[in-house]
This record gives structure tokens, sequence and C-alpha cells, in this order.
């Protein structure tokens, strides 16, 4: 079978005629396919897993049983973009946070404050579901299920790819080739874009890479109807792995339809157990005994289930000399995260929302390399969040980092991280308060690293004051005038938003 689709072009409205095509329906692709419904006279969103009918997990997402969030920025977004989807989360059996506890452990101290946001606790399962009934009412998009994607369709120059090889899922499945205007991979860690690129004869740089040999176990359990005070009273439980130590992190909440969510989690190739009694002997052994005392009067649903990154990657399409019209890339098929900071699933709607934008502009303005353009914009987006990934999991034995350039003030900010967390816990709350606000890409990692900022804590303790004067020997007296040149800068793109005009304003 072959889909024939037509020239791309403006249409009336402001929309493009052709057809979008978008490999993967999780939640970078349902992100993709929403933008793409506004430019595209169809969109087509290519799914190898049978989707499920109400919330409940899939084959093709094994990491979808572990905790999954937006951040403030993320949800910005998505409100913006599937409005009235937390209603669909509410009727799902999610749970508010407004108002609800959260502590925060570390060595050094711990902080319990009300959760200000109007938020919502929820399964990765339940989300999806969510984002998926939105989509479905979009009448220009169209989810095809149970079918792979073998290949991409190209000219005979190479130069442009033009739509998609399938194979449908299951032996002896039927091919079939589906013509596109644009093909975007969203199909995340089990992207195949880099060989189909270098079979097509591209010259694909390495990626880079954080060799984190990081692993999260998750169990769940259910609220028995006497406790369930606790989800009035908690909404998460944090309390921080120490690096110094090795000990693992655990976080605890309540998710939705009184089951709550426990996770255990270390980089650095010392994996949390998968098996309950072990499992249950690590919660014991945390710092503080507040979810061990929580955990203790829960029933489990199922053994605890595990999953391993052996490394973090960030592919650099945006530095291809050539790269082909007509393909993009977003989410997890680009760059994965540390799933410990919950910025994954943020990144890729900040991506959705830089891919809308570049195609309003195209409309107004065409560009020759439009594809390449938006590459090199989102890698803008990836940049702070994959720079605090790094700089967060450095301090931890056994991961190490391996690009084809060094990471700026790479070293420093790992052990200045260190010492800001000390005192936003012991001594100023706004500290902890800058440090969340920058981890949740809520504010530029330019706002923690200021010089007005960095000095007072440098001088603070014995240990600031030794990495101080490793500063000086290094660049000299005159920091000051020099510290721009020190410190990396950041584009504002992740935190100033996008605010595209609908179509006739």
């Amino acid at each position: 079978m072959t889909m024939n689709t037509s020239k791309v072009q403006a249409g009336e409205n402001g929309f493009t005629t052709g057809k979008a095509i978008v490999i993967g329906g999780s939640i970078a692709g349902l992100l993709a396919a929403r933008v793409l419904s506004d430019f595209y006279e169809e969109v087509l969103i290519v799914e190898r897993d049978e989707l499920p009918e109400s919330p409940s997990e899939r084959q093709g997402t094994p990491q979808a049983i572990h905790p999954h969030r937006f951040t403030e920025r993320g949800k910005k977004i998505t409100n913006r973009l599937f409005p009235g989807y937390e209603d669909d989360l509410l009727a799902g059996g999610a749970l508010p946070v407004f108002n609800k506890r959260l502590h925060n452990g570390n060595q050094y101290g711990s902080l319990d404050v009300q959760n200000p946001r109007h938020d919502y606790k929820f399964s990765r399962a339940l989300l999806e579901w969510a984002f998926r009934n939105q989509v479905k009412k979009l009448a220009n998009v169209r989810i095809q299920v149970k079918q792979e994607v073998t290949g991409l369709l190209m000219n005979e120059d190479r130069s442009r790819v033009t739509g998609i090889r399938l194979r449908e899922k299951g032996w002896g499945g039927a091919e079939s080739t589906w013509n596109a205007d644009l093909v975007v991979d969203t199909s995340g860690r089990g992207s195949k874009l880099t060989p189909w690129l270098e079979a097509a004869g591209y010259e694909v740089p390495r990626p880079d890479l954080l060799k984190v040999a990081l692993g999260y176990s998750t169990r769940r359990y259910k609220v028995p109807a006497h406790l369930n005070h606790l989800m009035e009273t908690w909404d998460t439980i944090n309390i921080a792995g120490q690096p110094a130590k090795g000990t693992f992190t655990g976080v605890f909440s309540f998710i939705e339809n009184g089951v709550a969510e426990m996770l255990l989690y270390r980089p650095g190739g010392q994996y949390p157990p998968v098996e309950a009694e072990a499992y249950e002997r690590e919660i014991a052994g945390l710092p503080t005994p507040l979810i061990d005392s929580i955990v203790r009067q829960l029933e489990p649903l199922a053994p605890p289930r595990g999953f391993r990154v052996p490394e973090l990657y960030r592919r650099r399409y945006d530095r291809m000399e050539k790269w082909p019209s007509g393909l993009l890339a977003l989410g997890d098929a680009i760059c994965i995260y540390d799933p410990i900071f919950g910025q994954g699933m943020t990144v890729a709607a900040i991506q959705a929302e830089v891919l809308e934008a570049t195609l309003r502009e195209r409309q107004s303005v065409p560009e020759e390399g439009f594809e390449l353009h938006v590459l090199r914009r989102l890698q803008d987006v990836i940049e702070p969040a994959w720079w605090l990934n790094c700089a967060n999991d450095l301090q931890w034995e056994g991961v190490e980092y391996e690009g084809a350039e060094p990471l700026k003030a790479i070293s420093f900010a790992s052990r200045y991280i260190s010492l800001l967390l000390q005192q936003g816990t012991t001594q100023n709350q706004k500290l902890y308060g800058l440090y969340w606000a920058v981890n949740t890409l809520s504010v530029t990692p330019e706002e923690m690293l200021r010089f007005d900022t960095v000095m007072p804590i440098l001088n603070a303790t014995a240990e600031g004051k030794q990495l101080l004067d490793e500063l000086v020997r290094e660049y000299g007296e005159h920091l000051e005038a020099m510290w721009d040149q020190i410190i990396p800068s950041f584009s504002r793109l992740p935190y100033e938003p996008f605010a595209p005009q609908k179509s006739g304003e």
C-alpha cells in the first residue's frame, strides 16, 4: 500500500496542506502530533503497540511504571496544547497536590513545605490516556497501531525524506510504504534514526554520553481505606542519596485511585534491589524512617520492578553538515535524561513549543534548511537540562562523561551544587528554592551561577573557600571580570515561552 500526498504549500487560515507522519505515539509523539495538526492537512501517528482504551501500561514503554511528572513549565505548555486534559486525569483518579506536604531530605538536613502548585499526581499510563483522548478529538489526526517502521523513503539523491516503510507487527506482517511531506521521529530510546541516516550515506556525529550506570526500582502499594487520610496529607517524601556514602535515593508519593508509589534510585553501578524483602530492607535503611513508617502500613500490589540506564545520550544531529529535508526528531530520540530529576517530559513539551514557533515562522519566511534550523533550536532547549544532569550525576563515583568537547565549568558546578544545597537546607531556604527552580527548568542555570550568588556560598565554608582558591589559581584574582568566560551561558528558549498567535489573530 502506498499513500500519496500533495506538495506542501500554505493553505487557508495559515494551515499547510500536505501530510506529516509521527513515528511513536507516546508523550513526545502526542505533543508533536498536536502541534503538527495546526499546520498539516493530515497527521498520522504510527505506533508499534496496540493502544489500550483505558489507562494501562503497554509493552513499548517499559519505564512507564516508574514516576513521571511535568514541571510547572511543562504544565503550562500542555494545558495550552491540550486544554482540559487535567479533567481526564481527575476522572481517572489522579490526586490533586495543592497545599499537601512536601518533605525534602538530604545529607545536610530536611525541609518541609506545603505544595503551592495546583497540580496532580498521576501514572504515566493515565497521562498518555488523557493525551490520547485529546488527540482523538482532532479531525485531521489518525493513529495507526501495530505498525513497525522499518526505514525511511528518500528521493533519488537522498536529500529529502519522502515517507516511511512499515511492516505490520507480528509474524508474516504485511509491508507497506507511506508517503509524507514531513516525518518526525519521536520513537524514543529505540530510535533507529542514526543507522537509517548512515545507510543513506550521511555522516552522523557520535553522541555525547554520560556513562551513568543508574538504576531505579519502583513498587506500588494499595492504600487501605482507614489510611486515606495520608493521601490528604502528603504529596511527596524525597530522601536524597548521598554521593559520599553511596546511599540510595528514596521517593514516595500517592498517585491515583488509592495507589502509592515508592522509588529507590542510584547512579554509579550499584543498583537498588528488585527482590521484595531486600527492597523493604533498603527502605527501612534510609537515613530517616519517615517513608518506612508509612510503607509498612500499606499493601504491596506486586514485586518491585527495576529499570537500568547504562548511559544518557545527547545525539548531535544539529552538527551535521548535511541533513535531509522532510525529517525531524524530538524527545528521547535526541536526548535522554536522568529520570530522578523529572525533566524529560517537560523538555519534550518545550521542544513541541519550539516546533510550533518555527513552523509558524516558516509560513511567513520560508527558509532553506528549515529542518536543520529546528534541530539546532531544539539543542538550545536540551542544553540546560543536559548540563544540569551531568553536573549532578558526576558527583557520584563511577559516573563518567564522554563528549566531543568538555562541558564548561562542569567540575566546578558539581562541587558548587553540593555547597548550595548545604546552605539552602541549613541556613537559607531561598537558596534551596533557587536550586529547585533551576532543576525544574523554571529559570536558567545562570541564575544560580551569578557571581554575586556564588561568592557568599563559597566564602561560607572551608570546603567552599578551598574551591574558591582553586578558581583563583586557575583564572587569577580578577574572577568577577572573567566570570562570563568561566561560567557557561544558556539560551533563553526553555524559560521564555513562545506565544504563537492563533489563526485569524
